[in-house]
Order: structure tokens, then C-alpha cells, then sequence
């Protein structure tokens, strides 16, 4: 710690930190634009000055650059001297001559960083009457809208995109004052986080376009704490309604995991709420016809109590698939998936609370100085995970800049000290992944290769490790480079996940943490799973769906928030809908699972109801509503208490708010003991006051209404969650868990999220939100005996999943802005695997497993697919394929 005095006032802070950051964390309001937490400093926008005292003399002393300032002992600034004030102003003057001052039709009016340091600065007067520069916007694809002339030159669009995300389509062009920033030429965005955009600018030149279909004001929207449900690593959101609507949804800071980014689809891929394919009504088919019931006939005509069977859903709520649990028995209870995705969510289940390793955050991955990843292609089944695995390749960098005397948060001298040194990232996958390009060792390889090289490493790292088949060539020369950079590493992560449906693979991974651990480095394990809530689903228990098919007959039949048709092949779909004497579906959806069910019940979507999820690493958060769903519609458990009152089995599921199912499923299974912890419930106050969802200055409630009557409605109350309806209530700081929308005194945008930290980019005030339900690191784990892995067949291929981020996720793929981003469907294959078949680019084959399942796809060739295998995407038609499996590429006609 060193000791500062800012304007007279004495002050303790750490040491290391620039001025700016300092002076953030002091709660002062010192302007800037070019410097963002995550991106560091680079002094491109001189707005950040302040006066340096020489010494203890009344001496004028001289203007710095807070950003580029490091802080030091007995430092004396001034934020309010005239000079630092004049020239603030003055900076914003030069910045605003080309800025178009249309505020009032800026998307981003209300919100805009630049509107907020402008006042800040104390700047009113336009003195420039020259002709404006004006440039020619850009079609960025479905999810961004391109206004440059609003630009300031500020250089963060790009530091993003190029420097952090990886991207590079979105360049920086043109000189002096005539910097564009686009693409060479017209066309989507490319990278998989180019939403986050529109919160890195400052300004209004990159703006939400799908918000912009249906634009409301920052003030008229109302806003909740929310979580993605897109997939496992549970990161913040904050959707925003307007007039019973979802309008958009922003990244949620959370140090632990998402940070101050989204990838594309948690940004975008809510719009599943609003699709036409919504189930709205209580439906049931009588003489095969469907039909609109009222929702308090929705469970009429069913018999007492009876046969029982509940299918889950990994992508459910904990409370949901609980009561539904509670409702039908442990025995009669299904996770909701196939027999080999549940043999390995259990064996991830086994793994995560046993380990002694760390059972790592995304910002534990960050800080790691080596990275081994198996079996997984991050950027499409956990692209936020893949994020912190790229800023984890800096760490050689920042290292090698630390021994130069050069703080980190330099950021451009950082870069260029660092040169192209990166810390040790390994990835091996049956395909080239994204990370590849900057993997210091990457390989592609079948999946039973990939399980030989996990045991090899293992073995290597320690003799305990069961020994698996000699390696020879790139697979042995992969085993070797990663024994060498776990050997200098002292923090390395190993994340593997359940993409390869290997419990092998898991368990040799989990092999690798143990021989590191032994050794007494402090490893980080992460495992990957592929739906929101599929570890809740493994710490339920609960049997296979294959388990239930076979106990289907004459049987009442429960599906919740599951299409089957994902999960089994149609056929085997049908035998069991058909052999139940009745099936009920829950959803919000019109699957094809509600289209041939008997009552069709509907349920909250996302935004529409509470619920807790509970991510990869353990850790369970809370979603809370975001606005009322017209009736009937509701959270699936409420609705299996009236089902259960219908059945006269009310006992078993007797709870009529929120917080009592959450208690209850606490007390009867010991992995969510501490599920209540996850967020404040229903009686928190904050000053004997509620937290309201709608900002201080919402407007218009009269309006909304006036159809219907000129008068203001009364709210309704919220009994199961602390949170208000309105506007009234406490605005002050609040636990993180209960943080929506960001605004302080002057700080409108999201970049105050500054005001709500007690040190830049670190935990919100009150620590991360949610609570941890396992940590690993706390037990000496046994080695695990795995079997044998199996052997490439002397007759076929690998077929394994590719998935994309914008096809592969069920509720995602409804948005129409993301399937504008999806790929088309193709097999990809080696070219050595296609002159083998004599099959060529282009050519229409049939792809068959073994259990029959077929499909026709184009085929494309590639050298980044490995030989033996052959890609086929993961997408609705293809979705219940259990894969990677093997099978057979046949050439059916060449494509037109």
C-alpha cells in the first residue's frame, strides 16, 4: 500500500495501480474514454488529466495522464486544479467538433459514456462551425448497427476485438482524422463475442440491432438479476423488458466468471422468448384435435393416484426438476438425458466434488500459466471459458514485462515487450478448434486416441496413473510437450468435458490434476458440461431415459422442459409416448414432444420466472423474473403443485412460493445444502425497503395501461423474491445477487460498474454472487482404474458432433438473428479419408451409424479434421445422435 493525496484529502492504496484506477476506486469522477478495466491503458484520448504536485511547495506543477500515470508514495494530485479542468474541457471540445450532437435519435441517448463524461468535464458550448467529417456506415451482420460518424477515435472497438477477443475482421483504418474502424469490407462480424461492442463504445457508433427493432429508453426498461441459459458456465445477464416484452440482454458483471463480457449467444439468443413457437396456452388433444382448456381444467379427468414417471431436464430450473422429483419418487425419476450422457454427467459429478484439485472459476483459468485442453472445442460449447483461456496465453507476457519494471496495465507496451511470447496452452481434439491458432502444441486425433494421450499424460506425471498404449509421432510428441510445460507451470488447468462422451477421458484428466496436485502444484481442474443446469441434473440423480422407456407402460408420463426428440431417435420417442396411458408435457416451447403428447401445460421461459441454476464449477445462482407472463403461464413447479392437489398427492409437493422449494430441496439432498445461500430471499429488505426492478426515472406506466384505464395500476407484490414491481424502493448499493441494471450520479452507462467494486475489475462490494456447492482441492482423491479405450475399427469412421455456437443450443437456434449466423450443415472430412472413399469436395453423401441412423449432407474436405474422422454438425436434426459413434461416409450423388 502507498499513500497518496488527491485535492488535499490523504488517502491509502495499492501499489502497482495507475492514477486513474486509483482515483476510480477513491470514488472521485475522473473522466475518461480509451482506458476500459479489461483492456488497460494506452493514453490514446488525453482525457483522463490531472495535476502532479512536485513536492509539498505551492508550485503549479504539471498535467499528467491519470491512465498512463503509475501511483507512488507520497504522490500529491490535484483532479480540480484549473489547468486540469481547462484542459479536460478542452480535450472534449476537439473530441465533439465531428460528432453529430444527435443524442436525441442515438440508440445509445441516456446510456452514452461520452453524454456522461461530457458533463463530467463541465463542457455546454459548441464552438466549432466547420463542416462536420462524415464517413459510410457498414452492414456488420444481424446483431451490430454501424454509425462511425459518432466515433472519437478512442481506439477500444478494435483493442477488443483484435487484441482480446481474437477477432480479425474489425480493423482500425485510414490516418489523422479520418480513423474509420470497420471491416474491409462489408459483412457480419466474425468473432463469437462482437456484441460486446456495443458496451465497450463509448459512443454510438456500434449499437444493439436487434435492440433496435423494438427500442426502448435505458429508463423505460425494467431489469432483474439474471443468468444465461445458453450453456454451463452460468454467466450474468440483465434482460430488459418493456410493456410485457423482452427487449434485450446486457452482460451482468461478475468477477468470477463472465467478467465484463458475453459471447454472442447469451447476448442474442433470447429471443426463443417471444418466437412464434411459444407455447401460450393449456392445451389437449381430444380425439386427436387440440385444444384450448382453461387453465383450471389443464389437470381435470385424470385418476387418482396412480403409476408415476417424471422425465427432467438439464436446462430446467433445480426447484422445477426437484418438485417434479418430489412428485413422482427418486425411483421414478429421470435426469432427462440417454444413458451415456448421464454414465458421464455422474462421473463429472464423482470427479468435481472428490478432486483435489481446484475446482476453477473462468477467472482462475485467466491466471493460469499453463493450459491443457481435451476433448473439447471451447469457442462453440463454452465460448466464454474459451475467452479466459486466450487471456491466459499473456501470462509469459506479463511475466516477462514484470521482470522489465513495466506495470500490466500498460497495455500496448506490454504487447510489444511480450512480443509473440505466450504461456504454454495445449489443445487436442478430433478438429482443429479456434485456440489452435495460438496453442504453443495442438493436435488433431480420434477420440480413442485422445483418450491415450490423457493416460499417457498422466502416467508421465506421476507412475500411479494407470499406464496406457506407447505414443509414437505427434500423438507422443503431443504427451511429451505437455509433461514439459506442467513441469514448469505453477498453476496449470486441465479442462476436459462431456462432449467426447468418454468417462475414460474424464477420468484421466481427473488422473492428470492428481499427478500435478502430488507433485504440490496448485492445479485447477474444469470440466465442461452442455446445458445450464446439467450438473444440478447429476447432483439430483435420477435414471436414464432409456430406464424410463422401459417402465413406460400404462403410466402417467411427466415431461418437463425436455424435447425427447433431441435426446432419442424418433422411433424410440414414439414407443415410449405411446406405450404410457397418458403423457402431460411442460414447456414453453411447441416441441415436437408437445405435439404428440395428450396435455401440453405452459411454463415460464427465460425472463418469465425465478429459478436456480447451478454452473460447471459448482457454483448455484439465481435467476429472478424479469416481468409478469400473461396468463396462464408460470414456473413448471407451481404448476406440478396443482397437479399434485389434482392427484390428491398434495403433500408431496405443498409449497406456494419460491423460497420454500428452495428449503425444502436443501434439506432433503445434501449437495444443495446450501442452495438458500445463493442469493437473499423473499423477506430481505434493504433499509425496511424492496430493491425495484424499474430505474428511478421509468415513465409512461399510465400510458402502457391507458387501453384499458387512465388510472395507475397498483403494482402487484412479488412474494417470492425481494424485489419490487415499480420504481419505489431501495437504489442504493445492494448485494450483488440482487445488482441489475448499473447507475450512480453522473454514471449512466455501463462502465459504472466502477462504482459498485471496491477495486477495479475485482468482486462487486459484498463478493461474487451465488455459492460455491463444491471447491474441490479438500480430500486426497483416489486414482481412477479406467477401462480400455477403444480401438479405431478397421471398417469406418469416427462420426463426432461438431457443434456451432449459433445451431447447436436448443433455445438459442429459435432467434432470428442467430440463425442468420448459423453454418450451413455439411460432413467434413480429410482428404486422405475422402480419396480413401473416393469421394470429392462438394459431393452429397449419406452419413450412417452403426445403431442406423442416417442423414445426407454436403461434404467438404479439409486438413483440419483428423484422419479416420468425420464431422457432422450438431443441430436440431441431428441433435438426439449420441455421439462421437461409428460409422459409415457413402457417396450419394454429386451436388448441383
Amino acid at each position: 500500500m502507498v499513500r497518496i493525496q488527491v485535492d488535499g484529502q490523504s488517502h491509502e492504496v495499492e501499489a502497482g495501480g495507475n492514477v486513474l484506477e486509483a482515483c476510480l476506486e477513491l470514488g472521485y469522477d475522473l473522466p475518461y474514454f480509451c482506458w476500459h478495466p479489461a483492456l488497460g491503458s494506452v493514453g490514446a484520448c488525453r482525457q483522463c488529466a490531472v495535476i502532479q504536485l512536485p513536492d509539498q511547495s505551492e508550485q503549479p506543477g504539471r498535467i499528467v495522464m491519470g491512465c498512463m500515470t503509475p501511483v507512488q508514495d507520497g504522490m500529491r494530485l490535484s483532479l480540480q486544479a484549473e489547468p486540469a479542468v481547462a484542459f479536460r474541457e478542452q480535450v472534449v471540445e476537439l473530441l465533439m467538433t465531428n460528432h453529430p450532437h444527435d443524442c436525441p435519435v442515438c440508440e445509445e441517448g441516456g446510456e452514452c459514456h461520452l453524454q456522461d463524461m461530457t458533463l463530467m468535464t463541465g463542457h455546454h458550448t459548441r464552438r466549432y462551425r466547420g463542416r462536420k467529417r462524415t464517413h459510410r456506415n457498414q452492414d456488420l451482420g444481424p446483431f451490430i448497427n454501424h454509425e462511425m460518424n459518432r466515433c472519437i477515435a478512442c481506439y477500444r472497438c478494435t483493442r477488443f476485438y483484435r487484441d482480446y477477443a481474437g477477432g480479425t475482421d474489425l480493423q482500425v483504418q485510414a490516418s489523422a482524422n479520418r480513423v474509420y474502424f470497420g471491416r474491409a469490407e462489408e459483412g457480419a462480424l466474425e468473432n463469437h463475442f462482437s456484441g460486446n461492442l456495443v458496451e465497450v463504445c463509448p459512443t454510438g457508433v456500434f449499437t444493439d440491432r436487434v435492440f433496435s427493432a423494438h427500442y426502448a429508453r435505458k429508463w423505460d426498461l425494467q431489469t432483474s438479476p439474471s443468468i444465461c441459459m445458453h450453456c454451463s458456465l452460468g454467466c450474468n445477464v440483465t434482460p430488459g423488458e418493456r410493456a410485457g416484452s423482452l427487449r434485450r440482454v446486457q452482460n451482468r458483471y461478475h468477477a468470477a466468471i463472465n467478467g465484463y463480457f458475453l459471447c454472442d449467444r447469451g447476448r442474442y439468443g433470447w429471443q426463443h422468448v417471444q418466437t412464434g413457437a411459444r407455447l401460450r396456452n393449456v392445451r389437449k388433444k381430444q380425439d386427436g384435435v387440440w385444444q384450448d382448456v382453461p387453465a383450471e381444467t389443464a389437470f381435470a379427468g385424470l385418476p387418482g393416484p396412480r403409476k408415476l414417471l417424471g422425465i427432467g431436464s438439464p436446462r430446467a430450473s433445480v426447484e422445477a426438476n426437484f418438485a417434479l422429483r418430489e412428485l413422482v419418487g427418486a425411483e421414478s425419476f429421470s435426469m432427462g438425458v440417454s444413458r451415456r450422457e448421464r454414465a458421464v454427467l455422474r462421473v463429472c459429478w464423482e470427479i468435481l466434488r472428490n478432486t483435489a484439485a481446484r475446482v476453477v472459476s473462468l477467472r482462475e483459468i485467466e491466471q493460469a500459466d499453463a493450459v491443457l485442453v481435451l476433448g473439447e472445442d471451447l469457442a462453440h460449447s463454452a465460448p466464454r471459458m474459451a475467452l479466459s483461456v486466450r487471456q491466459a496465453t499473456r501470462n509469459a507476457g506479463f511475466a516477462r514485462a514484470d521482470a522489465a519494471g513495466i506495470p500490466r496495465w500498460q497495455d500496448q507496451s506490454v504487447r510489444t515487450h511480450a512480443q509473440n511470447e505466450r504461456s504454454p496452452l495445449l489443445v487436442a481434439h478430433t478438429y482443429e478448434t479456434e485456440l489452435d491458432s495460438i496453442a504453443t502444441a495442438s493436435l488433431q486425433a480420434d477420440p480413442g486416441q485422445i483418450e491415450n494421450i490423457a493416460r499417457a499424460i498422466a502416467h508421465k506425471l506421476d507412475r500411479r496413473a494407470r499406464k496406457g498404449p506407447r505414443l509414437d509421432g505427434a500423438a507422443g510428441a503431443f504427451v511429451q510437450a505437455a509433461v514439459q510445460a506442467f513441469s514448469g507451470a505453477r498453476s496449470p488447468v486441465v479442462i476436459c468435458g462431456t462432449s467426447l462422451r468418454s468417462e475414460n477421458l474424464l477420468e484421466a484428466c481427473a488422473n492428470i490434476a492428481h499427478g500435478l496436485q502430488a507433485r504440490g502444484t496448485q492445479v485447477g481442474l474444469a470440466m465442461v458440461m452442455q446445458e445450464c443446469n446439467s450438473l444440478a441434473a447429476a447432483m439430483l440423480g435420477g435414471t436414464s431415459l432409456e430406464a424410463i422407456a422401459e417402465q413406460a407402460a400404462d403410466a402417467t408420463l411427466l415431461v418437463l422442459e425436455n424435447d425427447l426428440y433431441r435426446r432419442m431417435p424418433p422411433e424410440r420417442v414414439q414407443d415410449l409416448l405411446h406405450n404410457a396411458d397418458e403423457v402431460i408435457v411442460f414447456d414453453h416451447l411447441q416441441t415436437a414432444t408437445v405435439q404428440a403428447a395428450d396435455r401440453a401445460v405452459p411454463v415460464a421461459a427465460f425472463g418469465e420466472g425465478d429459478g436456480s441454476y447451478v454452473n460447471q464449477e459448482g457454483r448455484a445462482q439465481r435467476a429472478f423474473q424479469v416481468f409478469l407472463p400473461a396468463a396462464p403461464i408460470r414456473e413448471s413447479w407451481r404448476w406440478l403443485a396443482d397437479l399434485a392437489r389434482a392427484l390428491n398427492l398434495r403433500d408431496r409437493v405443498p409449497w406456494t412460493r419460491q423460497d420454500q422449494v428452495v428449503e425444502a430441496c436443501a434439506e432433503r439432498l445434501p449437495a444443495f445444502s446450501r442452495l438458500p445461500e445463493a442469493a437473499p430471499d423473499a423477506t430481505f429488505r434493504m433499509h425496511g425497503q424492496r430493491i425495484p426492478r424499474q430505474p428511478h426515472r421509468y415513465s409512461g406506466r399510465t400510458a402502457l395501461h391507458a387501453g384499458r384505464s387512465v388510472h395507475e395500476p397498483q403494482p402487484p407484490l412479488d412474494p417470492d423474491t425481494p424485489l419490487s414491481w415499480s420504481m419505489e424502493g431501495w437504489a442504493g448499493q445492494r448485494p450483488p445477487a440482487l445488482i441489475a441494471s448499473t447507475w450512480s450520479p453522473g454514471w449512466n452507462s455501463v462502465q459504472s460498474w466502477n462504482k459498485f467494486q471496491d477495486e477495479i475489475g475485482g468482486s462487486l462490494r459484498g463478493g461474487d454472487s451465488g455459492v460455491r456447492l463444491l471447491s474441490g482441492g479438500e480430500s486426497d482423491a483416489a486414482w481412477y482404474a479406467y477401462g480400455d479405450a477403444p480401438d479405431q475399427p478397421a471398417a469406418g469412421l469416427w462420426i463426432v458432433a461438431r457443434p456451432d455456437l449459433f445451431s447447436a443450443e436448443e433455445l438459442s437456434a429459435q432467434g432470428d438473428a442467430i440463425r442468420q449466423r448459423q453454418i450451413p450443415p455439411h460432413c467434413a472430412l480429410h482428404p486422405e479419408d475422402a480419396g480413401a472413399l473416393g469421394l470429392q469436395d462438394t459431393d452429397l453423401v449419406n452419413v450412417t451409424l452403426a445403431d442406423g441412423s442416417v442423414c445426407q449432407l454436403p461434404l467438404r474436405l479439409t486438413g483440419r479434421v483428423a484422419p479416420g474422422v468425420a464431422c457432422v454438425p450438431l443441430d436440431a436434426e441431428r441433435a438426439h445422435w449420441d455421439l462421437p459413434a461409428r460409422g459409415q461416409v457413402r457417396a450419394l450423388g454429386a451436388q448441383r
